[in-house]
């Protein structure tokens, strides 16, 4: 029953009079992209445009899109929830509400919005609801956080796209993405940024479900 009833907590979003009360400060996190050495918090070059996706575990979901040409800096954090300015452990309850996300700010000159979400709908399963493989509770849903219109639009058609993809292929399974306009992003710990940077050993629990989504 114990174990039941933390499930149920892990898989749930809390609503925001039971959310964790968290705290006004952000928690410190890490000045400088371990990678490339640009400022995770910016400024950012003129014309780049932001997102947020979620794909599980965002140690490995970072270090896809970091190594993409045209992505200029990518930093992971916590969006989708109530509670301001959590911590790793608060998130991992499953009573902020938040899920793992990477914040990827890329020029649209170089690398279209559509190329980063072929990746994203590729490389994880986004049939899963709170969840990803073992990795279980509402931080690990699959969602996109857009910040205009336009990233929106996009995001609905490739979902709709991708979805008669798993269809054609005998997937059997509805896509469970939560697609929405961009709430605050708050940055994780010095120590989760580029983790398998890094960690070169370390944790990846990404895995795709072999059907190709169609960019463009």
């Amino acid at each position: 029953m114990f174990l039941l009833d933390m499930f149920n907590k892990k898989t749930a979003m809390p609503t925001p009079e039971n959310a964790l009360p968290g705290r006004p400060e952000p928690i410190p996190t890490a000045e400088a992209h371990f990678v490339n050495g640009r400022p995770l918090k910016g400024p950012y070059p003129d014309g780049t445009r932001t997102i947020l996706l979620g794909l599980g575990c965002f140690w490995g979901a970072e270090r896809l899109y970091w190594q993409i040409p045209g992505v200029y800096v990518t930093a992971v954090g916590y969006a989708g929830g109530h509670t301001p300015n959590p911590t790793y452990q608060e998130t991992t309850t499953g009573l902020t509400g938040h899920a793992e996300v990477v914040l990827v700010v890329y020029d649209p000159q170089i690398v279209s919005l559509e190329e980063l979400l072929k990746v994203f709908f590729e490389e994880h399963d986004p049939t899963q609801g709170m969840r990803q493989g073992n990795d279980i509770g509402t931080t690990y849903r699959s969602a996109i956080y857009t910040t205009d219109e336009d990233q929106l639009e996009t995001a609905l058609r490739m979902r709709d796209q991708y979805q008669a993809a798993l269809d054609a292929a005998g997937h059997g399974n509805r896509i469970t993405t939560e697609i929405a306009a961009a709430g605050p992003f708050y940055f994780a710990e010095a120590y989760h940024q580029q983790y398998l940077a890094k960690n070169p050993g370390g944790y990846c629990g990404l895995r795709g479900t072999g059907v190709t989504c169609a960019a463009g």
